[in-house]
């Protein structure tokens, strides 16, 4: 049996939300402090305190939305802690991430800059697990209301006149756990609660969106759709992928066995189950889809590296971190009929990162490639795709994976995935639908020689994108040979 994927052209399924390919930024190691936030002083070139090199880099792959400041640091977060004079800003301790102390000088203001200077809607996740009603009503208030109140006036005070669009709200994170350790009927009667005083303040409208299961705790998504589900607007999930069976089996992320990098990519895979099995229940009490499942926590998480802070949560970026980001945002398109929201965890420096930095240097992983590939999925029509994969022997899998989708100039964006790390592949695409007789093909191509690959600072092109022509054309069918560990864009116009 041969690999075969039926593209129908002209059959569009829906639009994948560009949210989908939506970033997370915590207070975690050096995400913010450093990553990010270096501070208006600092040597290292920068734009209001944003160093200017990792900005330049996210720019280029079209962040849309950027969720901040947690994560477990947001049920801890108290945001008038973050606001006003720098010097004058309360001092905590991050009692998750590392004991370490933080200043707060990267509060509000400054994530609101962030985003504009990024082009990014804002997603703020407010505090339920050891915030108040009205601390989280304030927050909404301080930063969306535009006229005469306590906390609009506060924040004209603090230099900003009119208020900020922010549409994506979260109501806490992670409540069954680092949240408040909450039961699913506790939180589903907090959320709405809490959600009933996070406001619409003017024109500004907001998506809010209820702390979701722990991976595959269904019945959290049961208890709350019932409980709560007419009062949001999108319920988070969140998933992480290891090698293991359990948290303790994490292994390294650039040294690991033939065997680790099949449990990765099986793992990959579940997501599709995950994802069936929660908007399963969703259609139960929202069979019209209104409410979006927010997967606001994805990607690798492996041991730190050795030598840092083990609550930093510092990994490096291999081939294997570009397949897993490649199949699970084929994945995500796919059920874009559901899924409006993904967040890739983490931006700067943390788990799956896009850019690492040290000191003045910085480099882009195998995942900021992916992204930057997969971009033309952004707000563009899913097509309708039939697929007959073969298994592999051994692991059982099938090995390749795939989404399509057409966009706004007519081209058709197929992107393919090959999870054999010592094999390469043949697929053949049938393109059904085309109104060109002779259409051209562009491809690009992200792999590399061994299955341990990444960048360093010292080499930081070792993993990068090259221009990919291993396809023949005949009569709208394409022969693609698909090389081992590889993520392909096929652009067809």
């Amino acid at each position: 049996m041969e690999n075969k994927i039926v593209i129908n052209t002209d059959i569009k399924k829906g639009t994948i939300n560009k949210n989908i390919y939506g970033h997370f930024a915590e207070h975690l190691g050096r995400c913010i402090y450093e990553g990010l936030w270096v501070g208006e002083d600092s040597s290292i070139p920068n734009t209001n305190g944003i160093r200017n090199d990792v900005l330049e880099a996210l720019r280029q792959i079209n962040i849309p939305v950027l969720r901040w400041p947690g994560g477990c640091f947001a049920d801890e977060y108290h945001w008038k802690d973050g606001i006003g004079p720098r010097e004058d800003r309360k001092r905590m301790i991050n009692t998750h991430w590392g004991g370490v102390v933080e200043n707060n000088h990267f509060g509000t203001h400054e994530f609101m800059m962030l985003c504009d200077m990024l082009g990014a809607d804002p997603y703020i996740c407010g505090n339920v697990g050891s915030g108040t009603v009205q601390e989280m009503s304030e927050w909404v208030e301080y930063m969306t209301f535009d006229g005469e109140s306590p906390m609009a006036n506060w924040r004209q005070e603090n230099g900003r006149e009119k208020p900020w669009q922010l549409k994506y709200f979260g109501v806490g994170n992670e409540n069954w756990g680092c949240g408040g350790s909450m039961r699913a009927e506790y939180y589903a009667d907090l959320y709405r609660r809490y959600q009933t005083y996070a406001r619409n303040y003017g024109d500004n409208k907001l998506y809010k969106i209820a702390g979701g299961a722990n991976s595959f705790d269904y019945n959290w998504t049961e208890v709350l759709m019932r409980e709560a589900g007419r009062m949001m607007d999108g319920l988070s999930v969140h998933y992480y992928t290891i090698p293991g069976e359990n948290w303790s089996e994490k292994g390294s992320a650039t040294n690991f066995s033939e065997d680790e990098w099949t449990k990765t990519m099986q793992k990959t895979l579940r997501t599709e189950e995950l994802i069936q099995k929660h908007s399963t229940i969703m259609d139960k009490y929202d069979p019209d889809k209104r409410v979006g499942l927010i997967v606001d926590e994805w990607g690798t998480w492996f041991d730190v590296e050795p030598g840092t802070n083990p609550g930093f949560l510092y990994q490096q970026n291999t081939i294997r971190d570009a397949l897993v980001a490649g199949v699970s945002l084929n994945i995500f398109n796919n059920h874009s009929d559901r899924v409006q929201m993904a967040n890739i965890a983490q931006t700067v420096n943390v788990l799956q990162a896009m850019v690492l930095t040290e000191g003045e240097k910085m480099l882009v992983t195998p995942t900021y490639h992916v992204f930057d590939m997969y971009k033309v999925h952004q707000d563009a029509a899913l097509l309708s795709i039939e697929t007959t994969f073969q298994k592999d022997d051994i692991s059982n899998l099938k090995n390749v994976n795939v989404s399509a989708s057409k966009n706004d100039k007519d081209q058709t964006n197929v992107t393919l995935c090959n999870m054999k790390h010592d094999s390469a592949t043949n697929v053949s695409v049938e393109l059904r639908g085309l109104t060109n007789g002779s259409p051209s093909i562009k491809g690009t191509i992200l792999t590399s020689e061994n299955k341990g690959d990444h960048n360093t600072f010292d080499h930081p092109d070792t993993v990068k994108p090259v221009n990919f022509e291993d396809v023949k054309v005949e009569n709208n069918r394409l022969t693609v040979t698909l090389p081992p560990m590889s993520v392909v864009l096929l652009t067809v116009e």
